[in-house]
This record gives C-alpha cells, structure tokens and sequence, in this order.
C-alpha cells in the first residue's frame, strides 16, 4: 500500500501564486491532515478550492481523482477506506452532487468507514448570489440531507471557522466507531482574498481520542466467563485488518479452544480453514452455524452486525453473550440500521479489537503469529467443460488464480462461503454495507488505489446489474493506470428479484414462470466488455464455460500484472446457493437450510 500520490498523472504547469484565497487555507489544512486523495466531480460551488488545489498545491497531497459521477467518487473513498482504515477525501458540488452522492454515503455509514466528505454551496449571502443558478445550488441547511447518516456535519462560513471545522471532523471520521462526516463550504469564504496565510494549527495538537476501553471488573469478568465455559463461541465481526489484531484473535480462539464464525459482508476476520472455523461464512445462517450458536455456553460478540437477528435465527440459542461494540453510539430513529435488539448479558462498550487484547491478557494468551500473504486458496474446482454458475465460476477463478496472492474486493450475492478460503485480513474485503446497488465498480478502484504497490491483486466479482449502475466509475480506473481484475458475475437479470416474485407467485398461487417480466436485462444483450474497452480497459468476452473463464482470468492476470484495469464479462446461469437463496426470502426467525 502506498500514500503517494500517483506520479506523473494530471500534474500541473507551474503557477506563481497570486495572494492567499480562503480556499489556500482549505487545501493546507487537507494536506496537514494527511488527506492524501480527494475523489471528486466538478463542480461551480467548489471551483476555489479546485483552484487551490491544483495551482497552489501542484495537486499533490492531496491529489485530485477524478470520476463521472459523484456516487463513484463516494464509493472510490470507500473501498481506500476498506483497505486502509483511513479517510480519503471526497468533493461534492452543492445540493445537486450531495443528492447524486447521498446512497454511496449511506452504504459508507452502515459499513463504518471513515471518510471526510467536503461539499459547498453558493453564497449563504443572497447579496453575493449569482441569478437564477447560485439560488438553485444554495441550501439554508444543506448537512439535512444526509445527517441521519453521517456521524457529524458543519458549515462553516469563514476561514477560521473551516479550520477548525476540518480538524473535528478529521479525528471524528477517524475514531470508533468510524462513520462519514460532512463539511459544506460556502463559495464566497473559498474566494475571499487574505492579506497573508494564518498560522494554520499543528493536527497533532487535536488527536484523536484514543480507543474506548472496558473497567477492569467487566475485562475480569469476561475472562472469566470464557475461562469457564465448556462450548465458547467468537463471533468475528467488524474488527480490523491489522495483521497484530488478526494473529491475537487466532491465538485467543485456539487459547480458548473456542469455535469461530465470521461474516461475509464484513470481510475476512479469522482463517476460514482454521480447524476452529465452525461453518462457512454467509449472509445468513445456514444450519452449521445456527447449530454452532445453539450449542454455545459463552458467546464472545466481537462488533458482530445484527447479532440480535443471528441470535432469533439461530433459534433455542441460550448462551451467555458478551457483546462489545460501539456501534450504540452511532444509532438514531431515521435509519434501521442498527438492526434487531441484540442480547447483551455483559456489553462492553469499546473498540472490538481494543477489547479482545485485555481480556487475552487477562487471560495470559500470547501474541500469536502474524499471517503473511500467501496464494490464493480456492475451496474446489470443477469440470472444465461445465458451463459457469455461481459455483463453477468461483472453481474457474481458483484455477488460474492458485499462484496469485490476491485480495477480493466484492462478490456477488450468490457467492458460496466455501468457495474459497480467506487466510489474511485483506484476502477479503466485505461487502458496500447499505446493499446499495451501483456501489462495486467505484469501492474496486478505490481499494485498488489502495493496494497499489503492495504485491497484491486486487479481484472482484461483481453483478451484472451493480456493473451496469456505476459502470462509469471504470473510466477513472483507466485514467489513473490501477491495475486489478473484475469479473462480471453475468446472469442477464435482477436475480434477486426474481427470487421474490417466485415466493410472492407461490403464495398467491400465480404462475411462477412469469417471474422474469420486469428483471431480465436482455433483447438486447448488454456487451459489457466493449463498454469497459470504450473507456480504456482491458475488456474480455463473453464467456460461457469453467475452461473459457480459466483462460480470461489468465489472460486478465498478465493483463493486470502489466498495469491494466480488465473487465473479463462471465455469463452465468441465475441462481444462488441454497442458503443465500432461502435468507433473501425467509422470515426472522427462520434458519436457512443447506
């Protein structure tokens, strides 16, 4: 990983500055705090601080990315943040970009990610407004519409005001529970002249709060809990990919001897081969995990998202839970988000990961071994001649993948837990968060951004339709040379829905076969290679068979290692894994079988 901006791409002619603007102020604060890329979508409401940050600043910490639409540059911020646990910045032109933007940050709050949001409007002064467009890209109170989902927003209207502004929202955004903040600018404080640059404040000076932690008799008590309990049971949730916290979650579960479940839309948190993983991570529950639940003493809930709703499902669950989690700060009316009341005999109010290392301490549990990023790990393969669903193509990936040392950004809904094993933090990345569709390809390149130059390629598998949503965002991809792999799960539908309108069909007692009409995205077919050329990639298929696809990840894996960006287009027949498919549908309380 690197925090360097990308050399040689979009630099500057040399300017010779012309006095200081409000909006100088603006750009040297983002770099003193450290902000090292600003995702972003043109716009008037901004163009002082675009001035600066290209003519004052060379463009260069922070250096601009730019994207087609705002809800890209909002997804590219959040796949960087995936990767590295550190807020890009994000630009939004007034009320109208807010507005284009406002699903992206929604998925970016329900997954906990950090980042710093800026946006701008006209002048809050109607004197200063120009006719009839500054009044339409004014808001009395723009912050409105996302503060439901952002963890803190402000508009300040002068330059001191910006500064301290900026600096809030930079620890805020950074500390547990981490969440988007938003800062509007108003236009005519960025284009006011200063007779000379403040004194801008050393960040340092404003850190962060440090990480929450538990009283020692609730740390003693939880040690105590695990210590006695014949069937443990940790539950991996949002914890974090430092390779220290993931080798002292192992050495604690094996320490314990305690059974281990993780979840698929928060990424890779313990090793799925581990003799200690107790079933295959999933969306929902399938009986294997529900059983491992039901059997548990002491159930150790490390940020564990919906653990309520896992608990109901599980059914007849009686164990003692120890839930330590933030997450109850974060919660508001507007939003479910915080999903079903969860059980909480002992809720230890901190970090997760801050958490898990006082209570190994307390019960004498040593470091562990850190893990090292090692070959991919696919759980099978399959018949060449077999033709690609959404188990023979996780097979064909494995196959041409086996030597790469790779991190899956996404994958698709119908993706099976067992299909690949994830050994190390960044093997897997987790889902968008809000279930916003659009979302994939911008989170692909922010993550790939993010892990240029780490050794790591960066793959995706993503859905016909979330590629077909935010398939603009691929042209910054290009524009900015990051390489990395995405393959188009391809099944010419809005599968997901057409699982609903079947169980709605069979309750109703109406013909199942019509559940197509209004889902199938086909006649005419969609090339979704030569819409990923047309923007400047490596563009392949499609492809039908295990072999064909083999041969374009192949060909994409040279392709990516040269520095391309490669859509390969797999056209898999509708379908899910039986677990995956009976969630979508099933009530709460329900267990999904198979």
């Amino acid at each position: 990983m690197t925090d360097l901006p990308l050399a040689g791409i979009d630099t500057p002619v040399a300017s010779t500055d012309n006095g200081v603007w409000g909006s100088d102020v603006v750009a040297l604060m983002l770099r003193k705090l450290e902000i090292p890329y600003l995702a972003l979508n043109p716009g008037s409401s901004y163009r002082g601080l675009h001035d600066s940050l290209v003519n004052h600043l060379g463009n260069q910490n922070p250096q601009m990315l730019l994207c087609l639409h705002e809800e890209h540059a909002v997804a590219l911020a959040h796949g960087w943040a995936k990767v590295t646990g550190k807020p890009m910045g994000v630009i939004l032109h007034s009320n109208v970009g807010l507005m284009h933007a406002t699903m992206a940050i929604y998925n970016a709050w329900c997954d906990r990610v950090p980042m710093l949001i800026l946006g701008a409007t006209g002048p809050v002064d109607a004197n200063e407004r120009r006719p009839w467009i500054d009044w339409l890209h004014t808001a009395k109170d723009q912050g409105a519409l996302i503060r439901s989902y952002v963890k803190w927003d402000d508009q300040p209207v002068s330059v001191p005001a910006a500064i301290d502004s900026l600096i809030r929202a930079s620890n805020l955004t950074r500390m547990a529970p981490q969440a988007p903040v938003y800062v509007c600018l108003d236009v005519s404080m960025q284009e006011k002249r200063l007779d000379e640059m403040p004194p801008l404040p050393d960040p340092k000076r404003f850190s962060p709060a440090s990480p929450a932690i538990p009283s020692g008799p609730d740390i003693d008590r939880a040690a105590a809990l695990l210590r006695d309990a014949k069937n443990p049971l940790i539950l991996f949730g949002r914890v974090s990919r430092r390779p220290s916290d993931w080798a002292r979650r192992v050495a604690l579960a094996e320490h314990l001897r305690a059974a281990a479940l993780t979840d698929i839309k928060v990424g890779a948190a313990f090793p799925t081969n581990h003799a200690l993983h107790a079933a295959k991570p999933g969306y929902f529950l399938d009986e294997q995990a529900a059983d491992a639940i039901r059997v548990a003493d002491v159930v150790l809930a490390l940020d564990w998202v919906d653990l309520g709703g896992t608990m109901r499902q599980a059914g007849g669950a009686t164990a003692t839970i120890v839930n330590v989690s933030l997450d109850h700060t974060l919660h508001n009316g507007w939003s479910m988000d915080h999903q079903a009341l969860a059980p909480a005999d002992l809720h230890l109010a901190s970090d997760p990961d801050a958490a898990l290392h006082l209570i190994a301490d307390a019960l004498g549990v040593a470091a562990g071994v850190e893990p090292t990023a090692l070959p991919a790990l696919p759980g099978f393969a399959l018949d060449a001649e077999r033709p690609l669903d959404v188990v023979s193509l996780a097979g064909a990936m494995g196959e041409a993948l086996r030597d790469e040392v790779v991190s899956l950004i996404r994958l698709p809904l119908g993706w099976a837990g067992d299909a690949w094993h994830f050994r190390h933090p960044l093997d897997y990345l987790g889902i968008d968060g809000g279930g916003g569709i659009a979302s994939g390809p911008g989170m692909v390149i922010g993550a790939a951004l993010a892990l240029k130059g780490s050794g790591r390629l960066p793959v995706a598998v993503l859905g016909d339709g979330d590629t077909m949503m935010g398939v603009s965002a691929l042209w910054t991809a290009a524009h900015y040379k990051l390489p990395f792999l995405a393959i188009v799960s391809n099944n010419r539908s809005f599968f997901n829905d057409e699982v609903h309108q079947e169980r709605v069909a069979k309750q109703r007692q109406r013909p199942v076969e019509n559940k197509w009409i209004g889902q199938r995205i086909d006649e005419p077919d969609i090339d979704i290679a030569a819409i990923a050329r047309a923007q400047g990639l490596v563009g392949i298929g499609p492809v039908l068979t295990v072999q064909a696809l083999a041969d374009a990840v192949a060909e994409g894996v040279k392709a990516a290692k040269a520095g391309a960006s490669v859509v390969i287009d797999a056209r898999v027949l509708p379908g899910y894994n039986p677990a995956m498919a009976a969630g979508m549908t099933r009530h709460g309380g329900e267990t999904a079988k198979g």
